[in-house]
């Protein structure tokens, strides 16, 4: 009995088109190779359903077979040529199975004979059907890019959207459930004060729903989501975005800041107070960070407890030291209650030099603005130059796209940094001057302040600190340091303050304090010109 090996090929298109399933080809081959009074001793499927990696696996297993047992077949089975091969590099390591191991190559639909005749009209077929798969995909790349030009997806839509027909269109739409939750998540990061942590720890205490199949939003997706640029309107294609039809979920404003937040790693802080690099180890100069230990009580309850520790804590020759968080809080509130001046005349001194120092903070505000809003001039001069360019047809539809969504995401970058020096230029004395105020009853309102509130108000406060073991060793800012010192012995009337370095003017104190602000936005400046 004649021994013979198959294979059968189908895609979904061709399924539907022309019927060639795979059990269409099987009942076909093996009732071929039974007339011809033998057996088909192995089969081999490719289906529409497999990856490509996966294709090259099976084929490469049919040529690995047929080498091997080369002696005991008696050929190889297919239903055409197309089904053999959709490339002429596959076509060809199947005519070598031929040629060098008299191994006969039989299209059961498509029969030929193995003279050069034959050969060269099996060839013009495998060529056909490699002209035609090169063509299909030439077709549907342009269909694609056609598709996102028009500003529909080409795939699975985002979290937030579904896949509908309309009118015999493949089109999304806004699921109501998904989108309200990502509107939730934009709004948590951008307006709320947490970290990525905190918003997956928020977003699922509310009780909201991920995916039926997963109902906890997982960290990694919420990150995914943050930088979807699909939630204001825009559609990814080969690395560059365009302007899609469907509904936004957030506005510019809310996307743009989250941007910003996100490029500063805030994501991989925690809502641990003296965390997220508030503190760096005395011992090793390495982070301090913090850790949640949870013990269960005998009565079933739970205690929780939180300390901090060097990253490095778990090196051979480091420390094993861990400090409680209620320790630090003694600490940082001891250090507070230092800062604390009985005498009215220093409080309106202290008043009169920070009023001092945050008129030239805003002097510089005013300067940075000056020099953001000529780099904004600048960029809006470069997207009309590009639009003609395009327009005049001198740049092609994709470096236009790609450069103007880099001229755009650098005119939303400028105009988010115009708003926050607009916003600090009324709130910086009001804020300096409350902290003044805030440090005189912190001990009162500190264990009420929320986690924003605390770290905010360490930033300003201290300039860095260091945990010695588990002292916190704190280096306070110009004037704070004075407070703490408790350098002042009495006032010297209108000449400024006395301290045990001699008196001390308000104005030659005022140029030597350093800022208890946060550091003003890094200005990267433009050149005059931008070639495009």
């Amino acid at each position: 009995m004649k021994q013979f090996a198959a294979l059968a090929r189908v895609s979904s298109r061709e399924q539907e088109r022309e019927g060639f399933s795979l059990e269409v080809q099987e009942e076909a081959l093996k009732r071929y190779a039974t007339q011809a009074g033998g057996e088909i001793v192995k089969f081999f499927k490719i289906a529409e359903t497999a990856s490509k990696g996966e294709q090259r696996k099976t084929f490469r297993e049919l040529l690995a077979y047929a080498k091997k047992n080369a002696f005991a077949l008696d050929g190889l089975l297919f239903y055409k040529v197309d089904r053999a091969s959709r490339n002429l590099f596959d076509y060809v390591e199947l005519e070598r199975l031929e040629s060098e191991y008299n191994l006969p190559f039989i299209s059961i639909s498509q029969p030929t004979e193995n003279t050069p005749a034959g050969r060269m009209m099996r060839r013009t077929l495998a060529n056909m059907a490699s002209f035609y798969t090169e063509q299909m995909s030439v077709d549907v790349r342009e269909g694609i890019a056609r598709r996102v030009r028009e500003g529909w997806f080409c795939g699975p839509a985002p979290y937030g959207y579904r896949n509908i027909r309309k009118d015999g269109r493949g089109v999304i739409e806004t699921d109501p459930q998904e989108s309200a939750n990502v509107k939730r998540i934009f709004h948590l990061y951008a307006y709320e004060n947490l970290t990525l942590d905190g918003v997956v720890e928020k977003i699922n205490a509310e009780g909201r729903v991920y995916r039926p199949s997963q109902p906890r939003f997982p960290r990694t997706s919420i990150h995914t989501i943050l930088k979807d640029r699909a939630y204001i309107g825009e559609i990814q294609h080969k690395g560059q975005w365009y302007p899609g039809k469907h509904e936004p979920l957030v506005d510019r404003a809310t996307w743009n800041r989250v941007q910003v937040l996100l490029g500063g790693h805030v994501h991989h802080a925690t809502t641990l107070t003296y965390a997220g690099q508030f503190m760096t180890c005395g011992h090793c100069g390495h982070p301090v960070t913090g850790e949640l230990v949870k013990k269960k009580r005998k009565d079933g309850g739970i205690n929780e407890h939180v300390y901090y520790r060097c990253a490095r804590y778990a090196k051979n020759d480091h420390p094993r030291i861990r400090v409680k968080e209620a320790e630090i809080e003694a600490q940082v509130l001891a250090i507070f209650d230092k800062m604390k001046v009985e005498d009215e005349s220093v409080r309106d001194w202290f008043r009169m030099v920070l009023a001092s120092q945050t008129r030239d903070a805003q002097a510089d505000s005013r300067a940075q603005r000056a020099e953001l809003a000529r780099q904004e001039s600048l960029l809006i001069q470069q997207q009309d130059r590009l639009l003609n360019m395009r327009l005049a047809d001198d740049i092609d539809q994709e470096a236009f796209a790609k450069k103007h969504t880099e001229l755009r995401d650098r005119l939303a970058s400028i105009k988010l940094q115009l708003e926050v020096l607009d916003r600090s230029h009324d709130e910086t004395a009001e804020l300096v001057a409350k902290v003044f105020e805030l440090s005189q009853t912190l001990k009162e309102q500190w264990l009420t302040a929320d986690y924003a509130t605390k770290r905010r108000l360490l930033e300003i406060v201290c300039l860095n600190c260091r945990l010695d073991g588990v002292t916190l060793c704190p280096e306070m800012r110009k004037p704070f340091d004075v407070l703490v010192e408790g350098r002042f012995l009495k006032t010297s009337g209108e000449g400024g303050i006395r301290t045990r370095g001699g008196v001390l003017p308000p104005r030659r104190f005022s140029k030597a304090v350093l800022s208890t602000t946060q550091p003003p936005l890094p200005v990267a400046r433009l050149p005059a010109t931008t070639r495009l």
